[in-house]
């Protein structure tokens, strides 16, 4: 008896062992995704905005200074990102289509994780609710996806109005029905009656859907720290993205004196006008008409300074905000004692342009647009920073290097976990973007085309951006000269600001034979055979 009771004694100790091994090899990992953010909180040398929060991160991390999106918009950005596949893959170029609907059997990263042992789940905006089923993919997530409930929120404020709003005069916009607001040239169509673009309210953070996802989060580390299981728990914030709201608190970090206007607010010479936008989806706020100016040829909106100054504030005061939240995570996993064995990525979805070219949001091939932040912390890894490049495709395989799970062999990104290892290493040569438009029924007459689909490819590399602009074309098909619209180059150690597009300059004959061979290569290496 005694025998027996020594030896079951060591059987239920090995097992306790064999599966706290088994947690050991597979961490803990916390997700964090933001919309609309780009690189510019203190980790990336910005002395102005404050963002203690995200900074401590990247001291704790590899903070990837040449981050690159593959759109630079939320619904195709976040499916080639969630799936590890590049846009012309997925076929997720709008916010119409729905990724399933063309790839039903395609695998997303938490899904994938789920037959590698983890539990999963997710809270705010990981998919852009347009290209997910129920906007939020079911099958990526085996526990129930945390949604905000009326409950929730502050003093009994209940939820925004049109899940923004919270000041009175705001929420009673939307108590009268108003005409649907649209616009043919508009590059992201408004699904919603638009309010201000900015709201300054002295309310607590939990009056808004970021703060009220931060204790969702909060409480389900809490819980998930207890089971046997590794989790993946995906948090996915709203702000900064328009409209720039943000308790008051967060506004009076800031002087709105002291906001930085863009140096450059003109169009790049020689550029294609078919790189830019009218900034559509600013527009669609009902403030901005009496700031902005379209009595000028082109894409241009001029917006008046006073208003430029005020989004600038807002959008660090939604940066800031932000921050605060990602901040209660840290604690949160710090209290549990797990900070340092968790790993932890941020993203944001891409780029936003604050002014820069005369331009305000995402959708173009610029690199305010397409360079988007990326800091992931992991256990044994050493921080630092790295100028490698790297795309928001190489975060699938990346994390299941570091969970120590086999990477899917299908992936189109790259793990990055060799330049964690050494801030030097190399694992892309060059980083790709893309960008649709509409040509105008004139141009398409010009050109002798029978297509108005266009799509602009860019390729990052360290020095230089080399942008093309075919016609109704994609990498799924054979390349053609024929179908080659326009062409760009910038160089980033001359020109910083883009300002001048070189593709036609003696200097640059040889850069611009290489990049455009390096172009042709690439979408010979994606064509489908």
């Amino acid at each position: 008896m005694h025998k027996s009771f020594f030896f079951i004694l060591t059987i239920l100790s090995l097992l306790s062992f064999d599966l706290e091994a088994q947690k050991a090899k597979k961490p803990n990992i916390l997700f964090i995704a933001v919309d609309d953010l780009k690189p510019i909180m203190g980790c990336y040398g910005n002395k102005l905005i404050k963002t203690p929060n995200i900074d401590r991160l990247a001291r704790m991390g590899t903070m990837f200074s040449n981050n690159y999106c593959q759109q630079a918009v939320c619904g195709p950005t976040r499916a080639s990102l969630m799936t590890g596949m590049r846009p012309d893959y997925t076929k997720v170029w709008d916010l119409k289509t729905q990724m399933r609907d063309i790839n039903p059997d395609i695998v997303t990263l938490p899904q994938y994780l789920i037959s590698q042992g983890y539990n999963t789940v997710g809270t705010g905006k990981i998919f852009h609710p347009s290209s997910a089923i129920k906007r939020i993919d079911p099958v990526s997530w085996n526990m129930p996806y945390m949604e905000p409930e009326e409950k929730d929120y502050a003093n009994g404020l209940g939820k925004p109005a049109n899940s923004q709003y919270q000041k009175p005069e705001n929420k009673a916009l939307f108590l009268v029905k108003r005409e649907r607001v649209k616009r043919d040239d508009d590059d992201e169509m408004p699904t919603s009656i638009k309010g201000p673009s900015v709201e300054n309210i002295d309310v607590p953070d939990d009056a808004y859907d970021d703060g009220v996802i931060t204790l969702k989060a909060k409480n389900q580390m809490v819980k998930m720290h207890k089971d046997q299981k590794p989790f993946f728990l995906a948090v996915g914030y709203h702000k900064p993205h328009l409209p720039f709201v943000a308790p008051k608190k967060y506004w009076d970090l800031y002087n709105r004196a002291d906001m930085p206007m863009a140096s450059f607010q003109e169009h790049a010479t020689n550029a294609p006008e078919l790189a830019y936008h009218k900034s559509g989806e600013l527009r669609n706020y009902i403030d901005i008409p009496a700031f902005a100016m379209f009595n000028e040829p082109g894409f241009h909106v001029r917006l008046k300074t006073e208003k430029q100054l005020e989004l600038i504030h807002g959008y660090f005061a939604a940066v800031s905000y932000l921050d605060a939240q990602v901040g209660i995570l840290l604690n949160t996993l710090d209290s549990l004692g797990t900070l340092n064995n968790t790993v932890i990525v941020l993203w944001g979805d891409h780029g936003w342009h604050l002014g820069d070219h005369d331009l305000w949001e995402k959708h173009t091939n610029l690199e305010q647009a397409t360079r988007a932040p990326l800091i992931i912390a992991a256990p044994g890894m050493k921080p630092g920073t790295s100028s490698s490049l790297s795309e928001h495709l190489d975060i699938f395989p990346t994390l299941c290097d570091l969970a120590s799970v086999p990477v899917p062999a299908h992936l189109q990104g790259k793990s990055l976990k060799p330049i964690m290892q050494n801030k030097k290493a190399v694992v892309n040569e060059f980083a790709i973007s893309q960008y649709p438009r509409k040509l105008s029924k004139e141009l398409m007459k010009k050109n002798n085309y029978t297509s108005n689909s266009m799509m602009g490819y860019s390729m990052r590399t360290d020095k230089y951006r080399f942008t093309i602009w075919m016609n109704d074309f994609t990498t799924n098909d054979a390349f053609s000269e024929s179908k080659v619209y326009a062409t760009e180059l910038y160089d980033y150690v001359a020109d910083p600001l883009e300002k001048k597009n070189v593709i036609d300059e003696k200097a640059y004959a040889k850069t611009s034979t290489e990049m455009r061979q390096k172009m042709v290569e690439f979408f010979k290496s994606q064509e489908k055979k």
